[in-house]
């Protein structure tokens, strides 16, 4: 297979989230989560990796390896810490930010809710109180005054995994072993109405701005014989999100494994990877063709919508299986775009090594932190994707 241009324009970055990197993010309902006695967490997040306060450094970082974009997001809890008080400090933080990344050359897609909430929005019902998309409006109509200059944002990150958190919390993370659950389904219906008038009120502050969300789109593999029944399994827990985004702007796309589908009864349910295959830190298996399959998958979905991957990587201490497993990744996504597919930009998950909900043991940064110090450590993979860049032709299917 030839090399595959970048299309013009093309999004080539890194990505993060403000409460796995920030630290001291003391407002939140993961903050709670995190420090009750009997939480799941095996560790709190405490000062994470400190980019609250050194975010200057990894934007320099991300800069200097060749990156042109990145995205981050701006916490609610901060801006809004308490219902209807917003924080002018905290504002002008993200704002810093915005206009530090611009200084840089790194366009920023920003996000504006990456899992996390006010601990007093979650406390009065989350997302499946009556009044949840109103709050959410609200911060959005406080934030957008801060993000003139932003070409992308990003409503929601992942609504599908959100809207399951109410299972995940209740029987804890290791239920995700059988597939992630089913969508609470009060909670869905406000994360749908949420982005709804967030993206209408974005679109009248912020006209030439462009707005999506990020979907948690697995590439869904039936096995013989499941075929009928995979459709059943997938349109609650990924197909209904896809179909919001037809009326977006672009939608993102954040995969890392695949998940093939056998039958059970007159149902499908996750098969567990072959005995021999490959896994990562997280136990997924190492399946770097899962993005070709997820951007199809979203395509077919949402139509002539472009597709953004703003999630993709890999949790392993091994910086050469990363530069393999995106390697590979890179083909597949080089080889939706010869088949037509509208794929507007690639994020690397994650700039750093951070928190992940619970744990610090799965590695999946381009940059190594000392967690001591704090000391930033890029890693042969930051030169290799912005490299990659540099060159301007995707990697080719071997």
């Amino acid at each position: 297979m030839k090399r595959v241009p970048l299309p013009p324009g093309f999004l080539w970055g890194a990505a993060t989230s403000a409460h796995q990197t920030e630290g001291g993010n003391e407002s939140s309902d993961w903050w709670v989560l995190e420090t009750m006695p009997s939480s799941f967490c095996e560790e709190p997040s405490g000062r994470a990796v400190d980019s609250f306060h050194r975010w200057r450094e990894d934007m320099d970082l991300a800069a200097a390896a060749g990156l042109r974009d990145y995205r981050f997001s701006i916490e609610w809890a901060r801006i809004e810490p308490t219902c209807g008080s917003f924080c002018d400090k905290a504002l002008a933080h993200y704002r810093q930010m915005i206009e530090g990344a611009l200084q840089r050359g790194l366009r920023p897609l920003v996000t504006l809710h990456h899992f996390t909430c006010p601990a007093w929005f979650s406390g009065g019902g989350g997302w499946a109180a009556p009044d949840a998309p109103a709050a959410f409006a609200r911060y959005v109509r406080r934030v957008a005054g801060i993000l003139h200059g932003v070409e992308h944002v990003g409503t929601i990150n992942e609504p599908n995994v959100v809207a399951a958190f109410p299972k995940l919390i209740a029987d804890g993370p290791d239920v995700l072993a059988h597939g992630l659950p089913e969508p609470d389904e009060p909670t869905a219906k406000g994360l749908v109405s949420a982005h709804r008038q967030a993206r209408d009120i974005l679109h009248a502050l912020l006209p030439d701005t462009r707005v999506g969300w990020s979907v948690s789109v697995q590439d869904y593999q039936p096995m013989p014989g499941a075929e009928r029944v995979a459709a059943a399994y997938v349109h609650p827990r990924q197909t209904r999100f896809l179909l919001e985004s037809r009326s977006d702007d672009w939608v993102g796309v954040q995969t890392y494994t695949r998940i093939r589908l056998g039958v059970d009864g007159e149902t499908a349910r996750p098969a567990a990877p072959e005995p021999a295959a490959l896994r990562t830190q997280t136990g997924w298996e190492y399946y770097p063709a899962a993005l070709g399959g997820a951007i199809r998958t979203a395509a077919e979905v949402v139509g002539d919508v472009p597709v953004i991957v703003t999630e993709n990587g890999i949790a392993t201490s091994d910086d050469n299986q990363r530069i393999d497993y995106t390697r590979g990744a890179l083909a597949a996504l080089a080889a939706t775009l010869a088949e037509g597919i509208d794929v507007r930009g690639y994020f690397h998950w994650s700039l750093l090594d951070n928190y992940e909900w619970g744990t610090w043991n799965p590695t999946f940064g381009l940059i190594a932190v000392d967690r001591d110090n704090f000391a930033r450590s890029p890693k042969p993979s930051l030169a290799w994707l912005g490299a990659v860049g540099s060159t301007g032709f995707l990697p080719a299917q071997e």
